[in-house]
């Protein structure tokens, strides 16, 4: 029920509003003072309607506490909802109560009363006091953000679009046209009996708003009744998807039921439980359907049944593994895997691994390490209706890594790595031997070089440790000599010793 028909704009409210934009309108012409005294006449005429708005906000809140005793189950949740709103609405109310007394103490001084009725202000066309107060004294930002606050409460309330957008108008604190700041435009350089009256207008709009939002609250505690012209037979399953083994089980309900009746249920010619839940196992894959109807008497006594029809799917357990990079699995390293299960989201898949460890990586992406040689089994999981089902498995082989090949790698990060041919001294005094797949690698993995042996003519063979070139070795060969790094030893993550053979150099 929109608000708009339970609380329509009157005809004096129309007339405030007018008078508000003109007098506004001619104070920005800087017309005489004189004309502020018709803001007593808005503003007392503001304060009737709000008064009228507590005597209605008033009524409509008793109806609300009577409604709950007699049906506190329907109309408990709307009624703590509606003393929100009261909350919220009498916070910003009495904030605007406050703001409007101390400006006008302000402004005033020791002649200012404890009540802001512009026909009491004394400095009616004071200009100076609301900025002083809204703008340097930071209420006027702090006004702002609770109308904002109040703003996004009553919009987030309210389900009409029309609505919505209503409350965002009548609460905007948005820039001018010309980017002027909300407080600005309200406090910098107006009279104090303009400020006071379109506040006293803000207190209004609160009220009215507030009258709309706990009418429309109270229309939704009969929003759920058995009143429409059509009933129709719903089918809820759990899923429409079961893998076999499992149970199918759906709620078989009717549309816009009242939560009083109590329907009866059949499916296929057997009678159901009260909670009309149809549960069935499914030992066999394939397509399957049912019918049934449900049964219950009209207001008149009369009893009418309403068919319906649903349907599932009973598959295979099944699930999809991809190793991203090979057809086998490497001890030592990081095997990619890809694992998906048709009808389940990736989030729910989960593996376990016969023979070596997993990490997931992201949802449907696994990182498997194999620990023993031989086999491996991967086991997938998924999660349905909150229970582990295994969906497939997998076996994979497991290799040792490949031997890589051994390479000279010069300091010069740019450089191409070598095999051998000319190199000059000095390029070799600074490089290092090391063990790689190269370029046409298809797997990724670390090696490490434990050692290798330097051998020339005319000088001792030299055992070196490590990677390194000996530059001192190296400084004992002539220009033409053949440099043979030979005996080259590595080692992979898989811990597992490696022969690389030897490469031979010309200086």
């Amino acid at each position: 029920m929109s608000g708009a028909k339970n609380c329509p704009e009157t005809p004096r409210q129309k007339m405030i509003g007018m008078m508000y934009l003109v007098l506004t309108a001619m104070l920005a012409l800087n017309v005489s003072s004189s004309i502020l005294e018709g803001f007593t006449m808005v503003d007392n005429s503001l304060h009737a309607t709000i008064e009228s708005a507590n005597i209605r906000n008033q009524s409509q809140y008793a109806d609300f506490r009577e409604m709950e005793k007699k049906n506190p189950k329907k109309v408990h949740e709307w009624l703590v909802l509606a003393a929100e709103v009261k909350k919220r609405s009498d916070d910003l109310y009495n904030y605007i109560e406050k703001f409007k007394v101390d400006l006008v103490k302000l402004a005033d001084e020791k002649g200012a009363n404890d009540s802001a009725y512009v026909k009491q202000i004394i400095a009616k066309d004071n200009l100076d006091k609301a900025g002083q107060y809204g703008i340097i004294g930071g209420h006027g930002k702090e006004l702002k953000n609770k109308i904002d606050s109040y703003s996004k409460f009553l919009v987030d309330l309210s389900a009409d679009p029309v609505k919505k957008n209503m409350y965002k108008s009548i609460f905007s604190t948005a820039n001018s046209k010309d980017g002027k700041p909300w407080e600005s435009t309200m406090f910098e350089m107006m009279p104090v009996a303009a400020v006071v009256t379109v506040m006293t207008k803000y207190q209004s709009d609160i009220r009215a708003s507030e009258a709309e939002i706990v009418q429309y609250l109270k229309a939704q505690t009969d929003a759920s009744d058995f009143r429409v012209n059509k009933i129709e037979a719903l089918v809820i399953p759990d899923s429409r998807y079961v893998i076999k083994g499992d149970r199918y089980r759906a709620r078989i309900v009717l549309s816009a039921v009242d939560s009083t009746a109590k329907p009866s249920y059949s499916v296929n010619g057997s009678s159901l439980a009260a909670n009309g839940v149809y549960e069935v196992g499914c030992g066999v894959a394939g397509q399957k359907s049912y019918s049934g109807q449900i049964s219950i008497p009209g207001n008149d006594g009369i009893v009418r049944s309403y068919k319906f029809k649903g349907d599932y799917l009973v598959g295979e357990p099944t699930a999809t593994m991809s190793n991203e990079d090979l057809n086998v699995v490497y001890r030592g390293i990081d095997n990619k895997f890809s694992i998906s299960v048709p009808g389940v989201a990736a989030t729910n898949i989960s593996i376990s691994v016969d023979g070596g460890t997993s990490a997931l990586k992201a949802p449907g992406k696994f990182i498997i390490r194999p620990s023993r040689d031989g086999e491996i089994k991967i086991n997938v999981f998924a999660k349905i209706d909150k229970k582990q089902l295994q969906m497939g498995s997998s076996v994979y082989r497991v290799k040792y890594l490949p031997d890589p090949k051994a390479f000279i790698q010069s300091s010069d990060a740019s450089a191409k790595l070598s095999r051998g041919g000319f190199m000059t001294p000095a390029a070799l005094r600074s490089s290092s031997i090391i063990a790689s797949y190269g370029g046409d690698e298809l797997v990724k993995a670390n090696f490490r070089v434990l050692s290798f042996t330097m051998i020339a003519r005319g000088v001792a063979p030299l055992q070196v440790s490590g990677s390194r070139m000996s530059p001192n070795f190296i400084d004992k060969l002539l220009k033409g000599d053949i440099l043979m790094i030979s005996n080259i030893k590595a080692e992979g993550p898989d811990l597992r010793p490696r022969d690389l053979g030897s490469i031979s150099i010309q200086l």
